[in-house]
């Protein structure tokens, strides 16, 4: 566990420090467009942030191949190598579009044949485990499809998702916490050695993640652009790939006491395979309805709008913040809860706590202006706007003028304590200025 924290670590250092300069080469590369009427920002920012998280990738993967443990992944398998490839040739498809901005089928392209080069260096399906069935080998041309439909799937799911500030990155970052979860049990709670590449897989993608998200959180600097989703999108699925058409259920029957309870055990890797509604459900369900709602309006399915589920969640009353953490908060949900079910698929108390976690979840959406507030020994952990002593001085600077007051009273309102006097009054005097202004037009 340590050097895979520590290739973590490493990661997300150089995902980090190299984004500052690369925010700097986008602007002066000329790397941000203008504001589209899809878009949620109001100025423009610029892209390119995919830079950063490959040179990141790159230096995760570096970093692991000279480490005692996890060496033997590079010398036994040739998926890294594999990854490495397709990414390289996705990021530089992505690094063209965020410059450009090539053509939705040159980069529908370009993912199939990124995908195409990582089964040719071995990273495919071997075979399909199926609960009840037991395992089904699959033809080379049959696991190539596949592998190559899950890559695309999974691409364009993250790609859909990065609307808003930290939204795909933190979703990402979470999917992959899941899958690390899981990856790592196999291999060294039931000693599965192809269970290796994806778990260094997951661990690095979980450094890109963590790495690049300060830059990108709400108001974000930097947009990864189509160089990282598409990146972080290839990465997902290289470890679902690696994990459920590499690991052959016939090994844990040592374990699990049998090949159809071995199945069984592995389910919750499946269903990312087969119907990607665990690890990336929330992007998935994203690009279903896009492609249902655009092709039923005559449109292009790679047409953009702001029909999205977090454009749906602005639209209903939430702020940028909240609705980010929302669908963080349904990512969390499902991608744990299928890793929860894995360790204890007999357990009704998990269903229970996944049931009542949902109804939460539910009352969140069904609750848009409902804006929490910090209790005072926590206000210096928590963002301004969940303080109650900021809330109090913007509620009194927003309060219409003359508002609450006697007719003899000025326009002054008492400040409450512990409140820098100068803000205030500054907070007053743009109110005041924007109110004119909309009076003398």
């Amino acid at each position: 566990m340590r050097e895979y924290l520590l290739t973590l670590c490493i990661t997300a250092a150089v995902t980090y420090l190299l984004t500052g300069p690369v925010r700097k080469f986008a602007i002066v590369a000329g790397a941000m467009p203008e504001i589209r009427a899809r878009d949620v920002h109001r100025e423009p920012t610029p892209r390119l942030g995919g830079i950063a998280m490959f040179f990141g990738l790159c230096a995760g993967l570096l970093v692991a191949d000279h480490l005692t443990n996890l060496s033997p992944v590079f010398t036994m398998s040739n998926e890294p190598r594999a990854l490495l490839s397709g990414a390289a040739l996705i990021w530089l498809i992505g690094v063209l579009d965020d410059k450009f901005e090539i053509d939705a089928l040159i980069k529908l392209g370009g993912q199939m044949i990124a995908a195409g080069v990582m089964v040719m260096q071995g990273l495919t399906i071997l075979w399909l485990p199926i609960p009840g069935v037991g395992t089904v080998s699959l033809t080379q041309w049959q696991g190539t499809l596949l592998t190559v439909a899950l890559v695309v799937i999974s691409i364009n799911a993250v790609n859909f998702v990065d609307g808003l500030d930290g939204l795909a990155s933190g979703m990402v970052c979470i999917a992959a916490t899941a899958f690390f979860l899981y990856a790592y049990r196999l291999w060294y709670g039931y000693g599965i050695e192809a269970a290796a590449p994806a778990t260094l897989f997951s661990a690095i993608l979980i450094g890109m993640c963590v790495g690049f998200l300060p830059h990108n959180m709400h108001p974000a600097r930097i947009f990864m652009g189509d160089s990282g989703s598409m990146l972080i999108g290839l990465v997902l699925s290289a470890g679902a790939i690696s994990i459920t058409g590499q690991v052959d259920p016939s090994v844990m029957k040592l374990n699990f006491g049998g090949t159809r309870d071995a199945t069984h055990a592995m389910v919750p890797v499946f269903i990312p395979l087969l119907m990607p509604l665990t690890i990336i459900a929330v992007p998935f369900a994203d690009l279903v309805l896009a492609i249902v709602r655009r092709t039923w309006k005559g449109q292009s399915p790679f047409a953009a709008d702001r029909g999205h589920l977090h454009h749906r969640l602005l639209e209903i009353g939430h702020s940028h913040s909240r609705a980010v953490l929302i669908m963080y908060f349904w990512a969390a949900l499902l991608s744990f809860g299928a890793v929860a079910y894995s360790v204890h698929s007999s357990s009704m108390w998990l269903v229970f706590a996944i049931v009542g976690l949902s109804f939460v979840g539910l009352v969140l959406l069904l609750l848009p202006r409902f804006t929490p507030r910090a209790p005072d020994w926590a206000e210096a952990f928590v963002p301004p706007r969940y303080r109650r002593r900021r809330a109090a001085v913007v509620a009194d600077v927003e309060r219409p003028e003359g508002a609450g007051q006697s007719a003899g009273e000025g326009a002054r309102t008492p400040m409450p304590a512990g409140v820098n006097g100068a803000t205030a009054i500054g907070a007053r005097a743009r109110v005041h200025d924007r109110r004119k202004a909309h009076s003398s037009r």
